[in-house]
């Protein structure tokens, strides 16, 4: 049991944090997120090592994103994800605080973009850019087929770099008239 508890020691560093930023998401709530995925850890806790591991993520992922719709569905609609929180998750100190503000710009720009999607794009693109899951794990996740899952990266992208393309043209124009 200690040779188990070391292994979901290990895979509790290596994925929380990214975890409780893709769960928030889903749920819109921090509290609710923590909650979801240590139940997700608990359950690892449990579960036969041997049919785990070699895909101890994607399991993660699955257990922690159906954990949070079940509790979520009927009490709380899907919420777009604050790019506040998810700066504070994934901040690292220090840095040079102009290319910061520069990169949060940035970024507050994509998630604007981003909440536009439909929701199952919005999903995939973050499982793929946002958390770096292959398409095979985020297929496993969706239980979208790989194929589909290819197919909304390719068009929430497509429809990222037009709304960002439009979003400069507008910037361009009102610098003009200034």
């Amino acid at each position: 049991m200690e040779a188990a508890s070391d292994w979901v020691r290990t895979l509790l560093g290596e994925h929380e944090h990214a975890l409780l930023a893709y769960t928030r998401r889903i749920t819109g709530d921090l509290e609710l997120a923590r909650d979801v995925v240590q139940e997700a850890f608990l359950r690892l806790l449990r579960a036969d090592k041997s049919e785990v591991e070699g895909h101890a993520r994607r399991w993660l992922y699955r257990v922690c994103r159906n954990r949070a719709l079940d509790v979520t569905r009927k009490e709380f609609p899907m919420q777009t994800f604050d790019p506040a929180v998810e700066d504070q998750l994934r901040a690292a100190p220090g840095g040079d605080p102009a290319g910061a503000a520069q990169r949060a710009e940035q970024a507050g720009e994509i998630h604007a973009s981003l909440a536009l999607l439909p929701d199952a794009q919005r999903e995939v693109l973050e499982l793929r850019f946002g958390h770096g899951l292959s398409y095979r794990e985020i297929s496993a996740v969706t239980e979208h087929s790989i194929g589909h899952v290819g197919w909304l990266i390719h068009h929430g992208i497509r429809a990222l770099r037009t709304r960002l393309a439009r979003g400069d043209e507008r910037a361009s124009t009102a610098e003009g008239l200034a």
